[in-house]
């Protein structure tokens, strides 16, 4: 299996280019800095992974993601090796967008982006079953009857 889960600011802005031919597919191109959670002395307190993200992906990418945004990147890693001009291998790794989604709130990230919804991209699936409002806690109550459709007891 290859997924892979990272959590970090963008770095800078995002590159976005459109590929050629009668459909053309958005390709955007960033990196995200993503903190150690341990730190030893004298190394990098951050690591830093290029990632891609292809068509509609993409699309939000160039729409809404600018250089601090703090993401929460859901993809695949792919091998990104090729041969320099003075005929030496370099080694390195992309990762290939599958999910994006705001790790934190327009607030929360110092009122910037261009972004719109309440302060996140991120709309739940619909779904069959009835929820109530959230409550000032941030808790839901939970229907009566919907014991039978729970995991757990």
């Amino acid at each position: 299996m290859n997924k892979v889960i990272l959590i970090g600011r963008l770095t800078r802005d995002p590159e976005v280019r459109y590929s050629q031919g009668a459909s053309q597919t958005a390709v955007a191109r960033f990196s995200i800095a993503v903190d150690r959670r341990f730190k030893r002395e004298g190394e990098p307190d951050a690591d830093f992974f290029n990632c891609t993200a292809f068509g509609k992906q993409a699309e939000f990418v160039e729409r809404y993601l600018h250089k601090g945004t703090k993401m929460v990147v859901t993809g695949r890693i792919q091998n990104d090796n090729y041969t320099n001009r003075e005929g030496q291998m370099v080694y390195s790794v992309r990762v290939i967008v599958e999910e994006l989604e705001f790790a934190e709130s327009k607030n929360a990230s110092g009122n910037q982006g261009g972004y719109d919804n309440g302060g996140s991209s991120y709309t739940a699936p619909a779904n069959n079953t009835t929820r109530s409002n959230p409550l000032s806690d941030g808790f839901m109550n939970i229907p009566d009857g919907i014991d039978e459709e729970l995991p757990f007891n």
